[in-house]
């Protein structure tokens, strides 16, 4: 049997979530982005007047407000955009157990098994699309198609508050048009080493001689073209695939205690290497970081923060500990032990998608630079690469 798969993807997720706290967002230009203070403060979502002014997704704040003087700017709520997450996909969940997350916004459902039920799947769409607008009050573009990442393919062609179906038969009208770039993990650099081989659209991809791209592309190259051609067959998760683990933590007893700052950051440093690495391995990323200190009295203090966006990235990690010791903890009292624990966690990122063949972002750069590390410490051991900053310590801290 033919399959039919749905991408679902909400519409400015972010920013329709806080204009429905706060009407007024509606009539200005506004995004939900980092902190103001930091230059590295990045834009996470914005609302259509933004979108007139072509502020983008994952720039920088300055240079959005460069764009677009006016931009009001609105801290993540990233507890409430959980929520609302939770109850579109319970929505989704009523019509297939086969609900595959792609980030906190994002979702695709096989509804193969579903049709008899509820309709095809142009029409099983339109009601997710209606339910979504009236039970929930924000809106989605779903596309409907034969595999997942044409479904992907669908959502993105027309938004906001659409649905798209491209068949299996003549796919090739509405796909092959399309620029390459919006091809699923076609990224900035992919697009332009593509782009140096005279590949422009979809269709000049799926035309291309196989062995010539993946000679220049390597195998990512190969399942470009595939993708591109409609071969892809992977299967969607069922719903909560992968996602029973409520928290990772490493806990450490140094071999003397831990005094001032400098200390203090290696041990935090070591903890969050490690759990960061277990995310990885798992697929995860925390929004939650956790902080737990005992001092030489035995006496325990535990603080926890909300992050900008999901991470498993070593730095964002070690930071976020660092900044709530820092805040509440007298940096010279000593330290007997302490714990740093990732939860809440999610699959992917908020509002956008690593690539997994390039980067385009710094966080995307430095993900792919944490996962290479993964990679030669897997191959050669942990301790093949280890901070500077731990060489020779006198904490009894050994990768």
């Amino acid at each position: 049997m033919e399959r039919t798969v749905l991408h679902s993807d909400c519409n400015s997720f972010f920013a329709s979530v806080e204009c429905l706290h706060n009407p007024e967002l509606k009539k200005v230009p506004m995004a939900v982005a980092g902190s103001v203070e930091e230059r590295h403060g990045i834009i996470l979502a914005k609302n259509e007047l933004a979108k007139s002014f072509n502020v983008k997704t994952a720039e920088p704040i300055w240079k959005a407000k460069q764009k677009c003087p006016e931009l009001v700017i609105v801290p993540p709520n990233y507890s409430e955009y959980l929520r609302f997450s939770k109850a579109i996909n319970e929505i989704y969940l009523s019509y297939t157990d086969l609900v595959e997350k792609f980030g906190i916004d994002e979702s695709w459902l096989d509804v193969t098994g579903s049709i008899r039920l509820f309709g095809d799947g142009k029409t099983i769409a339109e009601d997710i699309r209606t339910r979504v607008k009236k039970e929930l009050g924000i809106t989605v573009s779903v596309g409907v198609s034969f595999n997942k990442v044409f479904a992907k393919l669908g959502s993105d062609y027309k938004k906001p508050d659409a649905v798209t179906l491209i068949p299996k038969d003549g796919f090739e009208k509405i796909v092959y048009p399309l620029p390459v770039s919006d091809l699923l993990f076609v990224g900035r650099r992919i697009y332009d080493s593509l782009y140096k081989m005279n590949i422009r659209t979809i269709g000049d991809l799926a035309a291309a001689d196989e062995r010539y791209i993946e000679k220049k592309l390597g195998k990512n190259g190969k399942l470009l073209i595939k993708y591109a051609r409609g071969e892809d067959d992977d299967p969607v998760k069922q719903f909560g695939y992968g996602e029973n683990i409520k928290s990772i933590g490493r806990g450490r007893t140094f071999v003397r205690d831990l005094v001032g700052l400098q200390d203090i950051t290696k041990g935090i440093y070591v903890l969050s290497d490690d759990i960061s690495s277990q995310m990885r391995k798992k697929g995860l990323k925390c929004t939650t970081v956790q902080i737990h200190i005992k001092d030489t009295a035995l006496k325990t203090i535990s603080r926890q923060i909300t992050l900008e966006k999901p991470t498993c990235l070593v730095r964002e990690i070690s930071s976020a500990a660092l900044r709530l010791v820092e805040e509440n903890w007298d940096i010279s009292k000593p330290i007997r032990m302490i714990t740093v624990t990732g939860t809440n966690f999610v699959r992917d990122e908020s509002g956008r998608q690593i690539s997994l063949f390039d980067s385009d972002t710094d966080d995307e750069k430095r993900e792919n630079l944490e996962n290479t590390i993964a990679k030669i410490r897997s191959k050669f051991g942990h301790d093949s690469i280890v901070p500077a900053s731990i060489i020779k310590n006198d904490l009894g801290i050994n990768y």
